[in-house]
């Protein structure tokens, strides 16, 4: 991904950038990780330490040398800078998929959505089941949980579990989503129904103008503002431009997730909550207008097929088939079964 960036920022004379402007994701992904650490430690610093305060810096010691050996150090810290790498080209590489490629697909898959949902649109169709009043906001706050879900799963998976098959699977799934998400983007370039208006296409979508102002608002606003000025001056803009339907990684990301918490057999609740959140993902990327339906089906194969290509470069498989490998020679005695 890294490469292709280089080659691609050359090419089409293109900046290349830090994806966050505001926190750095040097800083916020280490940070997230730091502060998984003090999560995991300082609740058991406590409850150890709660009749003797004097025993605070040999129990401290103890607990690190139990929860933090050498070993997991590198495996955090490794995990989280190969992650922070794959994140920061796959956004670099969103946002010059319009330059790479000017050809737009959005009319084409409006057109498509029609035919599979039988003449009609399917934010259309969400709007009148579940009307445009509390519905707004509820799937607005649906999304924004997705958008902390993934760093918050990422410090779980290099920080909390003591099973680093299971973690090093999860880690490099999702950055395969970011990578075959970036590909698909830069051959299917579209900005989706609730920019098609603002964009010039002439196939026509949904009306969002009835949904009222929530947070989902002022980001679809801000986005829009940022690929202008991207457009209007690529090296003075100072920042990327975030916007790219097809596939579907909102989509792509929670099937990678639910299918995750299924093959390491974690708590039904775990398992029944994911699968729940998936589909409250899928109507709220149609009923705000993020994404067509032909986006949420390319985005459940990319998050589909991440797995299966991730279980084979962690040696999480028994031949062609996914499995979570039990032997894991990375962990400490006392904390071997995996969780």
């Amino acid at each position: 991904m890294v490469v292709a960036m280089v080659v691609f920022a050359a090419i089409r004379e293109l900046p290349m950038r830090d994806p966050d402007a505001f926190i750095p994701g040097y800083i916020r992904f280490p940070a997230i990780v730091l502060g998984a650490i003090a999560l995991d430690v300082v609740p058991r610093l406590v409850w150890r330490c709660r009749t003797s305060i004097s025993s605070v810096p040999q129990v401290w010691r103890d607990i690190m040398r139990e929860r933090w050996p050498r070993s997991h150090w590198v495996f955090a810290i490794g995990g989280v800078t190969a992650w922070y790498v794959c994140y920061a080209a796959f956004r670099n590489l969103k946002s010059m998929a319009p330059f790479i490629n000017g050809k737009n697909w959005d009319d084409e898959f409006a057109r498509l959505d029609r035919e599979l949902w039988f003449g009609h649109d399917p934010a259309t169709v969400m709007h009148h089941l579940f009307g445009t009043g509390w519905a707004a906001h509820f799937f607005s706050a649906v999304y924004f949980i997705w958008i902390a879900l993934v760093p918050v799963s990422i410090a779980i998976a290099l920080v909390w579990t003591r099973h680093t098959r299971a973690g090093s699977w999860y880690v490099t799934a999702l950055a395969f989503d970011w990578l075959l998400g970036a590909a698909v983007y830069i051959m299917f370039p579209s900005v989706g129904p609730i920019y098609m208006e603002r964009n010039g296409n002439t196939a026509g979508a949904a009306d969002f103008s009835s949904l009222p102002d929530t947070y989902n608002t002022a980001l679809a606003d801000s986005m829009w503002d940022e690929r202008v000025a991207v457009w209007a001056d690529r090296f003075g803009a100072h920042t990327l431009q975030t916007i790219a339907a097809f596939p579907s990684l909102h989509t792509g990301i929670m099937v990678t997730i639910c299918l995750m918490v299924t093959y390491f057999r974690l708590a039904k609740w775990i398992r029944v909550t994911a699968w729940v959140f998936l589909g409250l993902t899928v109507i709220a990327t149609l009923y705000l207008g993020w994404h067509f339906f032909i986006d949420v089906i390319g985005g459940a194969a990319v998050g589909s097929v991440t797995v299966w290509l991730a279980a084979m470069v962690t040696g999480n498989h028994v031949g062609l088939r996914p499995q979570l490998d039990t032997t894991d020679h990375d962990l400490t005695p006392s904390t071997s079964a995996p969780r």
